[in-house]
């Protein structure tokens, strides 16, 4: 696929899963409790989008694609805006914006303490993915990144404590996740330091949007 029509498309990809639960929900097909459906679609499609970022390096290095590298950015900020629907929804639509609830809820159920946590760290990794703070912050922003290594943890292990039982869904994206971060243990073996999953030296022109 050609460059210029790549990001588009996955832009328009990116969107899919808003377009379908928000028509879902105007055609009452969300069932009984359609927040509860919205606040779980929106949070697992963050979870795999930062997956989906993840994969991108292995999928390069493997297969020899360069596209991959092209869309980390875009699919990294994606998952930080269905991650704000997901928060919104619980701030909003669950909690009515009560801080005080809200603050005891978060001191009182490790899942929304995670949830909380994954959330705040990924704020600057949205915030410093333009090419001028790469340029800014230079060597920093590297270590400033590999938080999206952490961040996909915390996400499984929120999505976890929250279903508390039924924990087939989220034991699949933890594997997913183990999968993805032992394909880059063979570099650190070497002396050779993880890059970011969201550039590299090499790569840091083409990551940009």
């Amino acid at each position: 696929m050609k460059s210029r029509a790549l990001k588009p498309v996955v832009f328009l990809l990116c969107l899919l899963p808003l377009q379908w639960f928000t028509w879902q929900l105007f055609t009452d097909r969300l069932g009984a409790n359609p927040i509860d459906e919205i606040a779980d679609a929106s949070g697992e499609w963050t979870l795999r989008l930062l997956l989906i970022v993840l994969a991108m390096t292995p999928m390069k290095r493997l297969l020899g694609w360069s596209w991959p590298i092209r869309i980390r950015r875009m699919l990294g900020l994606f998952a930080f805006f269905y991650a704000c629907i997901h928060l919104m929804i619980y701030l909003w639509l669950d909690q009515f914006f009560d801080w005080q609830e809200i603050l005891l809820d978060i001191l009182d159920r490790p899942f929304i303490t995670v949830g909380m946590l994954a959330f705040a760290l990924s704020i600057p990794l949205a915030v410093t993915s333009n090419r001028m703070m790469v340029k800014r912050l230079g060597k920093s922003w590297k270590k400033l990144h590999r938080l999206a290594y952490l961040l996909p943890a915390l996400g499984v292990v929120h999505y976890w404590w929250l279903v508390k039982a039924d924990v087939f869904e989220p034991l699949v994206y933890g594997l997913v996740l183990l999968a993805l971060l032992a394909f880059r243990l063979p570099l650190g073996r070497s002396g050779v330091p993880m890059k970011s999953p969201v550039s590299g030296s090499a790569d840091r022109n083409r990551v940009q949007c």
